[in-house]
């Protein structure tokens, strides 16, 4: 499977991740998977690893991309998205992404490596929590 995801309840994080194969009807059918299960309320927050995949997004499949954020919103509220992203196109299309779906998430960073991600992600859980 091109996209996998597990809900770590108690840490309240979707951790997503994209592989090769990945065509753009997976990551569509990855969100519809998300609407339909139940472990997918409340507020969660996002670690994206889109390091291994090797199909970089349309401009266009990111407004889709956010078309089927908007519909998942009624279910659940999305914090902080971390991104993983090593390969340097990958890297500024999930910039680019970080702006398309802004308005879905508290903040989005992209991150060269994945303990960085971490890092920033168990920050900002951290520093929420406080509030």
């Amino acid at each position: 499977m091109p996209v996998t995801y597990v809900i770590d309840a108690s840490r309240r994080v979707i951790r997503t991740t994209c592989t090769t194969p990945l065509t753009f009807a997976d990551v569509i059918g990855h969100f519809r998977t998300l609407k339909d299960d139940p472990a997918c309320t409340g507020h969660l927050n996002v670690l994206l690893d889109v390091s291994e995949a090797d199909a970089l997004p349309e401009s266009r499949q990111l407004r889709a991309v956010s078309a089927e954020l908007d519909g998942i919103r009624k279910k659940v509220q999305f914090g902080v998205c971390a991104i993983v992203a090593t390969r340097d196109a990958m890297f500024g299309m999930m910039r680019v992404f970080e702006v398309a779906t802004g308005q879905y998430f508290r903040e989005t960073r992209v991150f060269r490596d994945f303990e960085a991600a971490e890092a920033w992600l168990a920050s900002e859980q951290g520093a929420s929590e406080l509030k």
